[in-house]
């Protein structure tokens, strides 16, 4: 058993609209995460880093009383400073549609194995984003029959991912990918005290000699899932609980209501804040935040989905997926969603790096490589609405459409994207505003 680590730590309508809306509006800050899913026991104690040989989400409901945070959980601030980061980070990086691999690869000895770790923040069973990226270790397990995983869950996006890494590189690890978006400047602190090491990280748009980063461009899938919402949808409002404005988070929240918007120029959007990637109590907050104000779809940029999507079911009132297929835990809610096939991703880049043909990149790439896909329709979808949406994924896979072609003006009436301009990967990940037509601030 792999179970090092064991010590880290880890009125009226309209006003209650407001209200619910300013609770979640006001969480803002960009602190670091990293909680287990509803069935989650107490942090301290429970440790922050333990295997599991299984990844396959529970079938059992959970219920997740909605309460008001207290002041100290508001916590405002500004994403400038991070949003400035990010750019000088992209004008700093050169956005790559395919990698060239250059790592020295070393021939494995008779019987040993090649140990590749993987780290995630959230629990493997959460549904969601972690569950998605566990099942893609998985897959590269079974992909290679010389290659021995090592997982680590539950690890916050702070220091604390620095033990985690050193504890695996001791334990022989010579690749290692740093799934959180969170993780990505702690990792960079270390890798020059290991070039014998590649580290891969999930979201990044910075790349060295060991150290690549890679994503993919989902927001395609969030588009056709915003198409459906915009089909089915009876009061014209849908909601979108993120957990950070981070700017994937805000390409993602643009796409899904442009996505609507275009079978329902009068469709409103409701973008609400948890500051959190995994909080039970504030997505239920935040799920009766959106009911109180009319919405009867709700989609979500967490990591772990299981209290939203059963939350929709319970209330009655639909929702669209993120991250992965979670249409068991509402059979009568579910339209379809945005999904993750990163088994395939993570077997080729580790194929390349012991070919010894890597070489570190920045990558972000779509439905065209099939890092991306559309989650199953619910069954009571029309089979117009299903036809629509296949047929706009298929747009997008080609590249014969581009949802964000100019003018694209945000919530301030700002133009962001000139009239008949065509934005390229690196200009649509660096979005730092809200389209318009959504209700809701990023600070």
């Amino acid at each position: 058993m792999y179970n090092w680590i064991k010590d880290l730590s880890l009125l009226e309508q309209s006003h209650r609209i407001l209200l619910g809306v300013f609770i979640l509006m006001a969480i803002g800050a960009l602190a670091a995460c990293g909680s287990d899913d509803s069935a989650a026991v107490p942090a301290e104690s429970q440790p922050t880093a333990v295997p599991v040989s299984s990844s396959t989400g529970s079938s059992e409901s959970t219920t997740v009383t909605a309460t008001n945070p207290s002041i100290d959980d508001l916590h405002g601030g500004s994403t400038e400073v991070f949003l400035k980061g990010f750019e000088d980070a992209i004008a700093a990086s050169k956005f790559r549609s395919t990698s060239e691999f250059a790592a020295a690869a070393e021939p494995l000895a008779a019987g040993e194995k090649l140990k590749v770790g993987f780290i995630f923040v959230g629990s493997q069973k959460d549904l969601g984003y972690n569950q998605a990226a566990a099942e893609g270790s998985q897959y590269l397990e079974q992909a290679f029959n010389d290659i021995e995983v090592l997982r680590a869950e539950n690890v916050p996006e702070t220091a604390e991912v620095q033990a985690v890494e050193e504890q695996m590189i001791r334990d022989g690890a010579k690749i290692i990918f740093a799934t959180s978006y969170g993780y990505s400047g702690p990792t960079k602190e270390i890798i020059s005290k290991h070039p014998e090491v590649m580290f891969l990280h999930m979201g990044d748009v910075e790349s060295f000699e060991n150290y690549a980063s890679f994503f993919g461009n989902i927001w395609q899938l969030e588009y056709a899932a915003g198409r459906v919402a915009g089909n089915t949808s009876k009061t014209g409002k849908l909601g979108f609980i993120a957990a950070f404005p981070i700017p994937q988070t805000l390409l993602n929240v643009n796409a899904f209501h442009l996505g609507a918007q275009s079978v329902n120029p009068d469709i409103e959007t409701t973008f609400v804040l948890t500051s959190n990637w995994c909080d039970p109590a504030k997505q239920a907050t935040a799920v009766q935040a959106m009911i109180d104000a009319g919405v009867d779809v709700l989609t979500q940029h967490q990591d772990c989905t299981k209290t939203i999507v059963e939350a929709a079911e319970r209330a009655g009132i639909y929702v669209s997926g993120y991250h992965q297929d979670a249409s068991p835990a509402a059979p009568n809610a579910w339209l379809t969603g945005a999904a993750w096939n990163w088994g395939p991703v993570y077997a080729e880049i580790v194929g390349e790096i012991r070919k010894g043909t890597y070489k570190s990149s920045v990558m972000f790439q779509g439905l065209d490589a099939g890092w991306v896909q559309l989650s199953p329709f619910g069954d009571f979808l029309p089979d117009d609405v299903k036809q629509d949406a296949l047929d706009t994924v298929e747009r997008l896979r080609t590249g014969s459409f581009q949802p964000f072609t100019g003018p694209i003006t945000d919530q301030d009436g700002v133009v962001q994207i000139a009239d008949g301009v065509v934005p390229a990967d690196a200009d649509l990940q660096g979005t730092g505003y809200l389209l318009e037509g959504i209700t809701g601030r990023t600070n």
